[in-house]
Formats: C-alpha cells, structure tokens, sequence
C-alpha cells in the first residue's frame, strides 16, 4: 500500500510504525475470509482491509475522528485472526491499537459512551472492585429489563451466579516445588481473573509445584494493561504493565526468573507485547526482557515432565482462544497436554473465529458479541463433550454463559489428571450460596 506521509509526521514513532505496517498491505483481501465481524456483518468497512483503509486515510491528513471511522474501528475484535491468514506479514496488532490510542486523544465521544468507558476502565483490572460491582450486578440483575441500553444490560448479565471467596494464593509469596527443583518462575496472577475465578490460578500454582517449580507470585505486580490498552488509553495501560515490569525485574535481578508464567492468554498476547510498547521509553531493555520470559502455562508445561495419563473416558471441546492461536501462535500444546494426560480431544468448526468475549468487547458491542457466542456454542455443542477447555478466562466467562456442559481451564484439567482436585466448576451446584467476596 503506497503511504504519504511526511518527514515531520515520520519523526513520531507511532506513525513511523504505522507506515511500515501500511506499506506491507497488498489489499489482497484474505483477511476479509476469517474476520469474525466482516462474517456477522458483510460490510467491507468491518473487515480487516476496510478498517486498515479507514485508519490510513485518518493518520495521514491528521484529521480528527469521524464517528464512522470510529464506530468500524471500535467494531473490531482484536481477535488477529487476520494476522494468521495474511501472506505479507501486515502486523495489524499494532496499527488498531495505535489507531486506538490516537482516537482515545482527539475523539470526542457522546457521554455516555465516554463514562461506560471510564468506568470499566476503573473497575476491571482492580479485583476489589471488580468484586463489588459483580456484587452489585447480581442483585441488579432482576431489573436488567428495564435498563435502556444494550450494554448496561450486558453489564448485569456478565455477573456469575456464584462469586468465589478470594484466594490467599494470589497474595505475594513463594511456593516451594515439591521434590527437586527445576524452575523457579512467577505467576501472573491477573486482574478480572482473580475476581471471576480463583481455582485457575490455584490449580496453575499446584500443578508447577508437582512438576518440580518454584513459583513466586512478585510483590506489585498486577493487571496487564491489556483492558485499557485496547480501549486505546495508553497512559493507564503503560502505568500498569511498567509495574509489572518492575515487579518481575526485582524477581529476576534478585533470585533469578527462568519464565514468568500466564495462565490467561490475552494477558499473555500484552507481555509479550511490552518490548514493543516501551520500545522508546527508559525501561525498554527490562521491558524486552520480561516479554522474552513470559511463557503461556502449556508453553511451560511442554517443557517439563507431565505424567502420561490413563485414558479418562472424557471427551473435551478445545476452544483457542483467539489470543492464544492468533496472538501468540500457540496452536497445538494444549490439546498435545490434554490428550498425552488421558482426555479425548476435539475441536469445533470454524475454530480460528472468535467467540465475542475480546476483553471489553462483549459489554460495549453485546449484539455482536451474542452472535458470535451463540455460533461459538453451537459448533462446540456440536462434538457433544463432556467438558469444554479454553486458556482464557473471558472466553470461559463468554461460552460458559450459554453452554450447557461445564467449561475449565485446561490447566485444571491437567491439574486434576496429575493428582489435584477435580474442577469445582465440574461438581458446583447451580445456585450455590456465594462466599465472601471482600479482600
């Protein structure tokens, strides 16, 4: 694609950045064949070549946003399907996420768009208040009828029946491995996760344990930055993940670090990701240096000795989460770690689409989002399985709000088939009484 910017627009690394991402577009259009938003909707502008068109056209005359340009950038899921299909390489990533960030500083958007937006920006990655506004959710939830918009009423549905009791797990400490030490690696402990779903975390710190890792859990460390990162709000999201950064480098400085291991992908897609987005900040060599140790947990359990398992006479759905095979290109090691732990793998049609979870995605755009989960359900219904098994919690939140057969963390799974317990969600029963919420 020919660009046309000038020298002194080049000076900025954002667009400098942009313009390479640009020219390696050949509009060829394959992108348009796996858009999970394009398929829903058919309109070009909704499809990976329209919106690079739209974001083109906006960053080289400087012009502000238009709500159209807006409303079709806003549409896109940041699933980077398109990134897998594409034969020239375009890293599409990075070109929303700097359309993003540029939109987030001269568009000015109607109130109410720009408070749902403050506020989820100050509730999500903080486990606390997420606590208390699932909280609120739920005794809310009756009334979601008469909310008059789509996205509040999406809010409330989103709360679980049952909130878990805070684990200590997740508190800054040390596991000690059980038997010889092979690796001592720290665990992301996330944001949303901690208040959605504590046993992932539990059964991750379990299941390295058995498998002969220490496992820190780093004083100051916290939320990626991926939730305000995607709404284009750059200062809160390089605050965040500068803290991690620090976190992790006292860690790796001081006892040593061989990986720092995430157990919810699209956490994992952002570290891996902050070489790049403090390229020209005075923390870029740290920040490469924890995007260079960061591990998806099945990238790190491929690495250790996980038992061969009997067979469980259990048949799990695999849903990739589009952050794990799109994101990070991790296609195969969780189904390779289900089937070596004695599960019976398989997966649904149209594997590679997305399931309309995409971090905030599902409350601001809920029409689209409810589409494509009901077509995610549908075609992994279809295996008839025992079990769905995703890497992600927000597709877990996503699928699990309409499945009718219980979905897990493969990390759970793997837990449970190496001596851990089995997955509560597996034996919970509707309704049970939640426990205390408060840290």
């Amino acid at each position: 694609m020919q660009t046309t910017f000038t020298e002194d627009q080049l000076r900025d690394p954002g667009t400098a950045r942009a313009n390479e991402i640009l020219r390696s577009c050949v509009h060829c259009g394959f992108c348009t064949a796996t858009c999970p938003t394009y398929q829903v909707l058919g309109d070009e502008l909704d499809s990976p070549r329209g919106r690079i068109y739209l974001i083109k056209d906006m960053l080289e005359n400087q012009r502000v946003p238009d709500a159209k340009t807006v409303k079709h950038i806003d549409r896109c899921l940041s699933c980077l399907s398109c990134m897998t299909t594409c034969p020239s390489g375009v890293h599409y990533m990075h070109l929303v996420d700097h359309a993003r960030a540029y939109i987030d500083k001269h568009y000015q958007r109607p109130f109410g768009d720009r408070a749902l937006r403050w506020l989820l920006a100050r509730i999500l990655p903080y486990p606390t208040r997420f606590r208390l506004a699932l909280l609120g959710a739920k005794i809310a939830r009756p009334f979601k009828g008469v909310m008059p918009d789509a996205r509040l009423r999406a809010m409330l549905e989103m709360a679980p029946k049952v909130i878990p009791p805070v684990s200590r797990n997740d508190d800054p400490q040390s596991f000690a491995p059980e038997g010889a030490r092979v690796k001592r690696v720290a665990l992301m402990t996330g944001c949303a996760q901690k208040a959605l779903n504590t046993d992932i975390n539990d059964a991750t710190i379990r299941l390295l344990r058995r498998l002969g890792c220490e496992v820190v859990v780093a004083e100051g460390a916290g939320c990626c930055g991926a939730l305000t990162h995607h709404m284009g709000r750059e200062e809160e999201s390089h605050a965040a993940a500068a803290k991690n950064i620090r976190a992790w480098m006292a860690e790796k400085t001081g006892k040593g670090l061989d990986a720092i291991v995430i157990n919810t992908s699209g956490c994992g897609t952002t570290v891996k990701d902050y070489g790049h987005m403090f390229r020209n900040d005075p923390l870029s060599a740290d920040a490469a240096v924890v995007s260079g140790l960061a591990m998806d947990i099945s990238e790190l359990v491929m690495q250790l000795d996980l038992p061969e398992g009997a067979d469980k006479g259990l048949t799990v759905a695999y849903h990739a989460a589009c952050s794990l095979q799109h994101g990070q290109k991790i296609k195969t090691h969780p189904k390779t770690l289900l089937k070596r732990a004695g599960f019976t793998v398989v997966e649904p049609a149209d594997s590679h689409l997305c399931c309309g979870s995409a971090g905030t995605y599902n409350l601001l755009q809920p029409e689209i989002s409810a589409e494509l989960k009901a077509r995610k359900v549908r075609t992994l219904e279809a295996k008839n399985p025992d079990i769905i098994a995703a890497g992600n919690i927000g597709c877990m939140m996503q699928i699990g709000s309409a499945a009718s057969v219980p979905i897990v963390h493969t990390v759970e799974l793997l837990d449970w088939a190496t001596g851990g317990p089995k997955p509560p969600t597996m034996e919970r029963t509707p309704g049970a009484a939640p426990v205390p919420i408060l840290r």
